[in-house]
């Protein structure tokens, strides 16, 4: 291990959870009496939990037992707060000392710049991360005792399964429906959607937005840093417009003879779980295909740096969109909230999108040799696996054996990052260019 790199060693870590999760999941406790369940599907669930991307290519509820069921949960937490917070974590509860490697690698995992504060900060996350899980859950809980026919045990049970699956984006579901008997249950969808985003929308600004609000200084006006503002920004306005696109274009397709309501809130649903977390009000193989290919770049986008979701991230999102727009306008520089980005941000952000994109046709490709299936179907399962978001169409289940190897390697590269799989392969001692050669102009577009 000294001799990697510190994103190799996460990512070896990563590799690691899987192999430990897989051989959990194996053992007879954690399944159904008289279930069988192969290598390949539990190294699917398995990768899936880790990436927490929901994909299943067995039915959950009627494979895993109730400690198969927690068991799940406690994966969904090493994939969603990263395994080297939890790892730290369990040093703070034994009262170790977490040295300087340690602190090295938290600051790589959280995608942070700098090894100051950093203990603290992950006291911060742990505490608002469980803690909102726990809330989620006993509000969910209580609400579905009813439906549990006043079973208060099973009804919490439920209740905090939702909750974490909801705030980790895992989108796993054990009743086999997802959340379609509540497609007529705003109460349901808008407390899932705040658990959604409490997992997605990043880590800092959950927690610039707890300063903000309870550590205010009245000397020193409180600044939100500009990541906190670009990325808020960004998932907020990806959530209000895909959810008013899915609308638009559904109006007289799904949601055609149904109530403003429902298709207002059930649109605004999708945007939101399609950028990582993968629950479902609807049925996603009854939308239109212009619809898919929106829900598709939703999934294809992600989540937030430094936070539970993969995908290519908002913030490289609005970098490309922001560069997009400094070349037509003819600018040398992207500014923005009046900053001025680094060049070698702006160099990664496209770095991360041209990959991701060929990576994600190429799967497309290969998949559509592969397997006898629409092509639609193999694009949301693609774009879903990437995106660790978990939606489908019914593919997963019917996937041969090399292709669910692709969606296992897709999971596992949109959890840890496009950005860490190409700064892997570099060496720890690995020099920049030294050498300049002579410039020349060539022709383009």
């Amino acid at each position: 291990m000294s001799r990697l790199t510190p994103i190799q060693v996460i990512i070896t870590f990563y590799f690691l959870s899987i192999t430990f999760a897989t051989a959990l999941l194996s053992m007879p406790f954690t399944q159904k009496p008289g279930v069988k369940i192969s290598f390949i599907d539990t190294l699917f669930t398995a990768a899936s939990s880790v990436s927490v991307t929901g994909l299943a290519s067995v039915d959950v509820g009627e494979s895993y037992s109730r400690a198969g069921i927690w068991v799940l949960m406690g994966i969904f937490q090493v994939g969603g707060l990263g395994v080297m917070m939890l790892s730290t974590f369990f040093y703070l509860v034994l009262k170790r000392r977490v040295g300087l490697r340690q602190r090295q690698l938290i600051m790589t995992d959280t995608n942070q710049f700098s090894m100051s504060g950093m203990v603290r900060m992950l006291r911060e996350i742990l505490v608002l991360i469980f803690g909102i899980q726990i809330i989620g859950g006993l509000i969910l809980g209580i609400y579905f005792i009813p439906f549990y026919d006043g079973d208060v045990g099973e009804a919490m049970f439920q209740g905090l399964f939702n909750s974490v699956s909801a705030v980790t984006n895992a989108g796993v579901d054990i009743t086999g429906y997802s959340l379609t008997p509540f497609v007529k249950d705003y109460f349901v969808q808008f407390i899932t959607i705040l658990l959604i985003i409490a997992g997605g929308i990043g880590f800092p600004v959950l927690i610039e937005a707890r300063r903000f609000l309870f550590e205010k200084n009245t000397l020193i006006p409180f600044r939100f840093s500009l990541f906190v503002k670009v990325t808020t920004v960004t998932y907020l306005g990806l959530l209000v417009v895909g959810g008013l696109l899915i609308w638009a274009m559904e109006s007289q397709h799904y949601f055609s003879g149904k109530s403003i309501d429902e298709g207002f809130f059930n649109s605004m649903f999708l945007s939101a779980t399609s950028r990582s977390a993968g629950l479902s009000t609807i049925d996603t193989s009854a939308l239109t295909d212009p619809t898919l290919l929106v829900v598709s770049g939703l999934m294809f986008i992600g989540a937030s740096p430094s936070s539970v979701g993969g995908g290519i991230r908002t913030t490289t999102f609005a970098i490309t969109i922001l560069f997009l727009y400094s070349v037509i306008r003819g600018r040398n520089h992207i500014y923005i909230f009046g900053r001025e980005l680094y060049q070698e941000d702006v160099r990664k952000a496209l770095a991360v999108a041209i990959f991701a994109t060929l990576l994600c046709v190429g799967a497309i490709t290969v998949l559509g040799f592969t397997e006898q299936a629409e092509l639609m179907a193999i694009v949301v399962e693609v774009f879903s696996a990437f995106g660790t978001c978990g939606l489908s169409m019914g593919l997963t289940g019917d996937l041969s054996y090399f292709g669910k190897i692709i969606i296992i390697l897709l999971m596992f590269i949109g959890r840890v990052g496009i950005m860490y799989m190409m700064l892997s392969f570099r060496s720890k001692d690995g020099k920049k260019n030294a050498i300049r050669l002579p410039k020349e102009k060539i022709i383009t577009g």
